[in-house]
């Protein structure tokens, strides 16, 4: 498969910076651009921060673009958006002709998966292009969208 474009949604959790360590290392083993998106959603609580610490997007964002650069990978792009995050990213996927899309998961199960959603989920069903699923401990599953 030759990659072109890498798409990284982050939501700034402390699981963010395995994920893009990941996604920098593909693209610059295969020249593909990084572009690093983050989707302000309406319910900052899906963020992991609490209310009052909820970082600047735009500055989180160049922070996460500098570590993506010193990681090797060589044109890294930025996009915010707002809106439900699931949504948000399969759009941007289908708008841009992204190959690959690298995800981070946070492992949630039962009770909490359930209230609050699981976006990589959502991503992983309906992404037009293959997806890269982080998990926290580091590890990786790749599995291919329908």
């Amino acid at each position: 498969m030759h990659l072109s474009k890498i798409l990284c949604p982050l939501d700034f959790s402390v699981a963010a910076a395995a994920v893009v360590a990941y996604a920098a290392t593909l693209a610059s083993a295969t020249g593909a651009e990084l572009c690093l998106l983050h989707v302000q959603e309406a319910q900052l609580a899906l963020s992991g921060h609490a209310p009052g610490q909820v970082p600047d997007a735009a500055t989180e964002l160049a922070r996460y673009q500098l570590l993506a650069q010193q990681a090797g990978a060589g044109r890294v792009t930025t996009q915010l958006r707002q809106g439900d995050a699931d949504r948000e990213i399969v759009r941007a996927a289908q708008t841009s002709g992204t190959d690959l899309i690298i995800i981070g998961s946070h492992g949630q199960t039962g009770l909490t998966r359930f209230l609050m959603g699981n976006t990589a989920e959502h991503v992983v069903r309906h992404a037009p292009c293959a997806t890269l699923l982080v998990k926290p401990q580091g590890t990786a599953a790749l599995r291919q969208s329908a």
